[in-house]
């Protein structure tokens, strides 16, 4: 399988929970620019922030500093927005990942690629990580069939759900990470303050101005699980 590779890194600034949580700065950057720090090594054709029209004005600084192109789609119906981005810059495999990550792996993110293009999967991703530092990895022509055959919200939602809840019509590359990037349980990921203040620790005591990666965080993890 070849063709051309996206990454697509979804991010919307209309959180309840934490509002504007993708802007909100740790060691005096963006949650949005850290992830896409990292992204940045992973080797692909395009990158690009997917965003809505409400959050596009606050984001475009910040993808333009990263190289990012900035896409505005629809707000709610992400996998239609997955969709009309591949269309509009050509991309055959998308690598998502989401914006209230900044911890995405980068190395991990190319071993799951390179294990989606040599078994010609339609979707691949890694089991037993911390959650929120994997990616996913999709064939858009797998994303328009989804589109096209879906009429549930929650598939249109949240992109991928279709395809897993699917093996039958779509080939499912999904495998245990590489032993040293297991962490089950742990979490990384941001959606509420207290999220936002466990990063917060992380990065004052780990970040040395590059992006950290699973094998950097793991011994930190273990000796401040969250209850």
């Amino acid at each position: 399988m070849s063709g051309k590779i996206g990454i697509f890194l979804q991010v919307r600034l209309g959180s309840t929970r934490l509002p504007r949580k993708a802007i909100l700065e740790i060691e005096g950057k963006a949650l949005i620019t850290h992830a896409m720090e990292s992204l940045s090594a992973v080797p692909a054709d395009c990158r690009a922030l997917l965003t809505d029209s409400d959050s596009s004005n606050a984001l475009a600084p910040l993808a333009e500093a990263c190289g990012f192109n900035l896409f505005t789609g629809s707000a709610d119906d992400v996998l239609n927005r997955y969709v009309s981005a591949a269309r509009l810059y050509k991309i055959d495999t998308i690598i998502r990942a989401t914006g209230d990550n900044p911890l995405v792996d980068a190395e991990a993110a190319g071993l799951i690629l390179k294990s989606h293009l040599e078994c010609g999967a339609d979707y691949s991703g890694f089991d037993d990580m911390p959650l929120g530092t994997g990616v996913e990895v999709l064939e858009s022509t797998a994303l328009i069939k989804a589109e096209d055959e879906s009429k549930e919200a929650y598939d249109h939602e949240h992109v991928s759900p279709y395809l897993y809840k699917n093996p039958e019509i779509f080939h499912i590359n999904r495998i245990k990470a590489p032993p040293e990037f297991r962490f089950p349980g742990s979490l990384v990921t941001v959606d509420t303050a207290e999220d936002f203040e466990y990063l917060k620790k992380l990065y004052t005591e780990l970040y040395a101005g590059r992006p950290l990666g699973i094998k950097d965080i793991i011994p930190w993890l273990r000796k401040n699980q969250r209850v």
